[in-house]
């Protein structure tokens, strides 16, 4: 395989762009883009990471966070991207969404602590935030997670594949061990349904903001 230096980076639900700013500078020499979703549908999302991936100059290595597992699995198809990168991610099959993986998973600690709206768009509690979504960043870091988060629309987490980019692609999935959102058995069998490269952090739900240095490296092995 050969070196791609074109990143582009998705962020997950209750998330949003900045939640890569750890990661960003430690991919030097690299062309970085960080998606801004506007999580209002799944085809709003994907349209969002559609763009992004037609303004890269070549090939691109595009990294999912989360529910944008789902969103890189169906943009993925595009032919300039070359790699898969799933951060503590859903990976569904065509057919599939991150809502259907969710319901098929084992019960994870954070799902008690989301709450929807009368609009359907869902949040995250702040207690949810501390102790289960990100409770191995300082309190700080905690707190902005609280304010910043963005809510998403429940519909977007049951947008299918019609078409999923990692059985035509090689991909790479970094298994949080600490994960209170999707538990660590649940990524392993995505994974492996993948055949994917696997490696591991003991990080909670956001490892690039935990350890960055990991995120940082395992994206730079994928495009090497």
């Amino acid at each position: 395989m050969s070196k791609i230096s074109n990143i582009i980076l998705v962020h997950g639900a209750w998330a949003d762009g900045s939640s890569w700013a750890k990661v960003i500078p430690l991919l030097k020499g690299m062309a970085v883009t960080a998606v801004q979703l506007p999580l209002t549908s799944f085809s709003a999302d994907v349209a969002a990471v559609s763009r992004a991936i037609a303004r890269a100059d070549g090939d691109v290595v595009l990294v999912g966070h989360s529910y944008a597992g789902a969103v890189i699995g169906q943009a993925g198809n595009d032919p300039k991207v070359a790699r898969l990168v799933y951060i503590d991610a859903f990976a569904p099959d065509a057919g599939e969404s991150a809502g259907s993986l969710f319901a098929q998973f084992e019960a994870a600690p954070l799902g008690a602590e989301i709450r929807p709206d009368a609009q359907g768009f869902l949040t995250l509690t702040e207690d949810g935030i501390a102790n289960l979504f990100a409770q191995d960043v300082t309190s700080d870091e905690q707190a902005a997670l609280y304010a910043t988060q963005g809510p998403i629309n429940g519909e977007a987490l049951g947008g299918t594949l019609s078409e999923a980019a990692w059985r035509t692609r090689p991909t790479f999935y970094l298994v949080g061990e600490e994960d209170q959102a999707i538990l660590r058995v649940d990524q392993e069998r995505m994974a492996t349904r993948m055949n994917a490269t696997v490696a591991h952090v003991g990080a909670s739900h956001v490892p690039m903001l935990s350890h960055p240095d990991v995120v940082a490296d395992f994206i730079l092995q994928a495009s090497a």
